[in-house]
């Protein structure tokens, strides 16, 4: 079986990504597994919602997050969603025999939808140059990961989908296209506060956040943002 690990940032789609997934027969889900091991590791970032439910609830051993990882992944092929800057190590060297897939977003687009919840995020918080560094590290040891687009997935989900099935040499399947309303069973305990817009659809769509503009006063983490985005951009899968 498969552990496919998605690196991704905040508000980049990855939850749609997690849904999908979840409908496969094949397959189970994971949910920001080490998240709680973040919380509680690193000292430097702001206050996230529900943290103390959060790390109550949840596994704070990286270690044992691992291990609990593949015991599930020797009987189904296991998804991994996650936060680039949830790897707290340079090198996380247990990700090396895992499916690694790094979904990106457009940063002005994303510190737009993040300060909704979060108002002032700094570069740390979304990510971007984690993945980059996890790119850099995994292309380094020869297991250069996919990286994917949120945009480029929305032009047409369908064909996007079969192209990462086909990379991580897993079948692609029409129900991957769908879910129900109202969430799933595998949503972190934080659901409440972030998946509003997944939770209301049924498939993969722009979300309402899309069209807002990101605060001017953010402007200067766009800036830092942006060379890490080209380096990814530059590897992206295209929908055509």
């Amino acid at each position: 079986m498969k552990v496919i690990n998605l690196i991704s940032g905040p508000r980049n789609l990855s939850t749609a990504v997690m849904y999908s997934f979840a409908q496969r027969d094949d397959s189970i889900v994971l949910d920001e597994p080490f998240y709680g091991y973040y919380l509680s590791a690193e000292k430097n970032r702001p206050g996230h919602p529900s943290e103390k439910e959060i790390m109550g609830t949840m596994q704070l051993s990286e270690k044992k997050v691992v291990q609990h990882i593949e015991a599930l992944a020797k009987d189904k092929h296991t998804f991994v969603k996650g936060m680039a800057h949830h790897y707290l190590s340079k090198r996380p060297d247990f990700i090396l025999q895992w499916n690694n897939v790094i979904l990106i977003r457009h940063p002005e687009k994303l510190l737009a939808s993040f300060s909704k919840v979060i108002e002032n995020p700094t570069i740390d918080d979304i990510g971007i140059i984690k993945a980059s560094e996890i790119f850099t590290y995994l292309k380094t040891e020869g297991k250069t990961p996919l990286v994917i687009d949120s945009d480029e997935l929305l032009k047409d989900p369908s064909a996007y989908l079969k192209k990462i099935c086909q990379r991580v040499q897993l079948p692609f399947t029409e129900t991957m296209l769908s879910w129900n309303k109202g969430g799933i069973a595998q949503d972190g305990v934080w659901a409440k506060h972030w998946y509003k817009n997944v939770h209301d659809s049924t498939g993969f769509a722009l979300q309402k956040t899309s069209s807002q503009p990101m605060p001017n006063r953010l402007r200067p983490v766009l800036e830092k943002a942006l060379p890490f985005y080209n380096i990814l951009k530059n590897e992206i899968v295209t929908n055509d």
